[in-house]
């Protein structure tokens, strides 16, 4: 059997609901943001990463580089 509830009431519950319904929405976009955020920070440092390794990796061909020219005009 089906209750009826005075009509303030329906009007509190549908009232809530809509409060609630924002409040979840709120709260996935934050959630969102976070996900993004941290992608965005990982890629930041695996990209920043592989800039170290590079530049290491190209002084070190540069200093063998200069060591090999050195030895030959020697």
């Amino acid at each position: 059997m089906k209750q009826a509830h005075s009509k303030s009431r329906q009007q509190a519950e549908i009232a809530f609901g809509n409060v609630q319904t924002q409040f979840f929405a709120k709260n996935n976009a934050v959630e969102e943001l976070e996900s993004v955020a941290q992608a965005r920070d990982a890629k930041t440092l695996r990209l920043r990463e592989a800039r170290l390794a590079k530049e290491l990796a190209d002084r070190t061909s540069a200093t063998s580089a200069l060591l090999a020219k050195r030895a030959k005009t020697r």
